[in-house]
């Protein structure tokens, strides 16, 4: 399985559909909410929700949203990122209620190479977010620096870091055979 991808691999007008989705429950957005201290009632907060909101009900935080995006856009964007640049934008185009299931998008915008370093580029994406029904929700552009294929294979090739599996059906001397 491929887990970002060197420069090269980009094309722009490239469109990568992030699959799966994601279910989003009621712990999930509130444990976020605490999480960042969020503490807006119109997310935390039922009776106040129903009673004073235009939507009758919480609405999910929109940061969760564009986190879960982000965070699916991962094994097909910058999984291989040296550093995400920027965000150049981002805009909550519809509610998201508990139960909706959010389904992302990314779109290879333009690719430029380094001006100060050969062995790398900036790789500008925009991503989108629908709920099931197809309704977008949020949408983000963010430019990352991604490596090149010299630049992988000058640190010692895919995944560097990954230790090396025994297969003489010995242990690694940490108990067991």
């Amino acid at each position: 399985m491929q887990f970002g991808r060197t420069y090269e691999e980009f094309e722009v007008g490239d469109v990568y559909r992030h699959w799966p989705g994601k279910t989003v429950t009621e712990y999930d957005d509130h444990l976020f909410c605490l999480l960042t201290m969020n503490h807006h009632p119109l997310h935390m907060d039922t009776n106040y929700a129903e009673k004073t909101t235009d939507f009758g009900r919480n609405v999910v935080v929109g940061n969760y949203i564009y986190s879960l995006l982000l965070g699916m856009s991962v094994p097909d964007v910058s999984g291989k990122a040296i550093a995400n640049l920027e965000i150049e934008s981002l805009r909550h185009v519809a509610p998201t209620f508990h139960g909706d299931t959010i389904y992302g998008e990314t779109t290879v915008l333009d690719k430029t190479p380094s001006r100060s370093k050969s062995d790398r580029g900036i790789v500008h994406v925009e991503t989108k977010g629908y709920k099931q029904d197809g309704t977008l929700v949020c949408v983000f552009r963010r430019k990352v620096m991604v490596p090149t294929a010299e630049y992988i294979e000058a640190r010692g090739g895919e995944q560097p870091g990954r230790p090396e599996l025994r297969t003489d059906g010995r242990d690694s001397g940490k108990g067991g055979k």
